[in-house]
C-alpha cells in the first residue's frame, strides 16, 4: 500500500486493533473518534505511543493520511467521510488491513441473520478438534490486534455488510453466506440489490482453491450464484433440495452418508439447521473428523440473547431472543416452536413488513405483549389477528403480563423485531433486563410456594 501515514476513524475494538497493527508495521498512525473513547482503548493507544483525539475530527490531521481505516459503524454520509472522498483518499476496513498481514486461512461468515451463531459454532468445532484457531470480527477480539502476533493457523471471522464494503483484496479460504433479507436499508439507499451486492463482496477475490458455502433456498443468493462468475468451489446447503447438504425430517445430511440428528445437538429450529449445516460444511472442508463434529455439536453453547433459555415458571418456558431485531429473524424464532407462544415484541420499528410473519403469528401466537414507547405499527398490524394484546413500556410488566397470558407448557418468547434504543441501551441490555425480570419473578413464585 502506497504511503506510510494512516488515519484510523473510530477507536472501538476494530479501530484500536487496526491502530496497534499499523503501528507495529511501522506506519505513522493517528486515531480520531467523534465520540468518547473507552478508557481501556485510550490506555492501549497511549502505551503504544499512538496519537489520538476524541470528541471531534480535526480535518488537517485526518486528511493528511495516505489512506484511512474506517470503523464499519461510520456512515459514508458523515461530513468527515465526504471530505475524505473529495480528496480521493482510499478508505478500507480493519478486516481488509489485517488480512494483508497474515498467511492464516480465514473462514469468513456473513448473512443478515445467524452469522454470530454460525461463527461461534464454526470456531467451537475447529477448537474442539484441536486446531490452532482464532475468533475475530464482530465477535472475539479485533482481527488486526490478533494479527500483530499472528499465532493462529485459522481465523473464524464474522463479517457485516458494512465491513465487506471496506474490503478490496480480502480473500477468505472459506466464505459462508447464510441469507440475505432486508436490513440496514438506510445505508443502501433503500435498495435491496445494493445490500445484496455488498454481501457478495465476500466472494469477489476467491479462486478455485477456495470454498463458498451458501444457503441455496434464498432467492437473492441463488440468483446471484447463477449469474455471477464465481471461481470458488460451490457448496450449497438447503432445506428443500433433495441432493447436496440438506435438512429433512429432523436430520442434517452431508456427503459420504454422514448424518446428524438435530435433536442430538444444542440448537433447535430450521434456521439453526442452516447455521449448523454451514458450520459443519466448513469443519469438514478443513478435515475435521466426523465423530468429533458430532460430539462437539452437543457441547456447543450459543451467545446470549439468541434463542436463549432463561427459566421455567409454572411450567412456562421463557426464551430470550433479544438479538432478533428484524422480521426475518423473528420468523425463524416463531417457527422453532410447536408450543403455543406468548410473544413479547416492539421497540424502534425499522420499516418492518409484518405481513411476512402474519401466517406464522396466526398459527402460533396466542397473545402479544407490545414493549416500546410507540407500539402503533405493531399494534395496528396484529390487533385483528391476536385478541389478547397488551401494551407496556416496562420489561418487568411485560414479563408478568406474558406469564398471566400463558398456560402450562406454553412458551414466552422475547423476539422484538425492532431496535432497542427507545427503552434500552442496546439489544444486550434488553435481553439482560428480560433475564433479570424472569429470574426475579421465578424467585417470587418459588418463595410463595415455600410458604404454602
Amino acid at each position: 500500500m502506497v504511503g506510510r501515514k494512516v488515519t484510523i476513524l473510530g477507536a472501538g475494538e476494530s479501530g484500536t486493533g487496526a491502530a496497534l497493527l499499523a503501528h507495529a508495521k511501522g506506519y505513522e498512525v493517528f486515531v480520531s473518534d467523534f465520540g468518547k473513547i473507552k478508557d481501556s482503548y485510550k490506555q492501549e493507544l497511549t502505551q503504544a505511543g499512538i496519537a489520538f483525539e476524541e470528541g471531534k475530527h480535526s480535518d488537517d490531521k485526518v486528511l493528511a493520511a495516505s489512506f484511512i481505516i474506517k470503523s464499519p459503524g461510520i456512515s459514508d454520509k458523515t461530513d468527515i467521510i465526504k471530505k475524505v472522498n473529495k480528496k480521493d483518499i482510499p478508505v478500507i476496513d480493519e478486516i481488509e488491513f489485517a488480512s494483508r498481514y497474515t498467511n492464516a486461512k480465514i473462514i469468513a461468515i456473513t448473512g443478515t441473520n445467524g452469522k454470530t451463531t454460525t461463527t461461534l459454532l464454526t470456531y467451537h468445532l475447529l477448537k474442539e478438534a484441536g486446531l490452532n484457531v482464532g475468533l475475530a470480527g464482530n465477535v472475539g477480539a479485533s482481527l488486526a490486534k490478533q494479527v500483530i502476533e499472528d499465532e493462529y493457523d485459522y481465523y473464524v471471522v464474522e463479517l457485516s455488510s458494512f465491513q465487506l464494503d471496506g474490503t478490496v483484496y480480502f480473500k477468505p479460504f472459506i466464505g459462508v453466506l447464510l441469507n440475505i433479507t432486508p436490513d440496514h436499508m438506510d445505508r443502501y439507499e433503500y435498495k435491496l440489490d445494493k445490500y445484496a451486492d455488498s454481501k457478495f463482496q465476500l466472494v469477489r477475490n476467491m479462486d478455485n482453491g477456495d470454498h463458498f458455502i451458501y444457503f441455496s433456498d434464498n432467492p437473492l443468493i441463488r440468483e446471484r450464484v447463477e449469474h455471477r462468475a464465481i471461481k470458488a468451489q460451490l457448496h450449497p446447503v438447503s432445506l428443500t433440495e433433495p441432493s447436496g447438504v440438506r435438512y429433512a425430517n429432523g436430520e442434517m445430511c452431508f456427503a459420504d452418508d454422514f448424518t446428524v440428528d438435530i435433536e442430538g445437538t444444542a440448537l433447535r429450529g430450521e434456521h439453526n439447521a442452516i447455521n449448523m449445516m454451514a458450520a459443519v460444511s466448513a469443519a469438514l472442508l478443513v478435515g475435521i473428523d466426523k465423530e468429533n463434529i458430532r460430539q462437539s455439536l452437543k457441547t456447543f453453547r450459543n451467545a446470549p440473547h439468541r434463542m436463549e433459555y432463561i427459566g421455567t415458571i409454572n411450567h412456562v418456558n421463557f426464551i430470550n431472543d433479544s438479538k432478533a431485531t428484524n422480521v426475518d429473524a423473528v420468523k425463524y424464532a416463531l417457527e422453532s416452536f410447536q408450543e403455543p407462544l406468548v410473544w413479547i415484541a416492539g421497540g424502534i420499528d425499522k420499516g418492518n413488513d409484518y405481513s411476512l410473519i402474519m401466517e406464522t403469528v396466526n398459527a402460533k401466537v396466542k397473545a402479544l405483549v407490545c414493549l416500546g414507547k410507540d407500539n402503533s405499527r405493531l399494534r395496528d398490524a396484529f390487533h385483528e389477528q391476536i385478541i389478547s394484546l397488551l401494551e407496556t413500556n416496562n420489561m418487568k410488566d411485560a414479563v408478568r403480563s406474558a406469564l398471566n397470558y400463558a398456560e402450562a407448557h406454553d412458551v414466552v418468547l422475547l423476539s422484538p423485531a425492532c431496535a432497542s434504543f427507545d427503552l434500552f441501551k442496546n439489544y444486550e441490555d434488553r435481553g439482560e433486563q428480560f433475564r433479570q425480570a424472569v429470574i426475579e419473578l421465578k424467585e417470587e413464585f418459588e418463595s410463595k410456594a415455600l410458604k404454602q
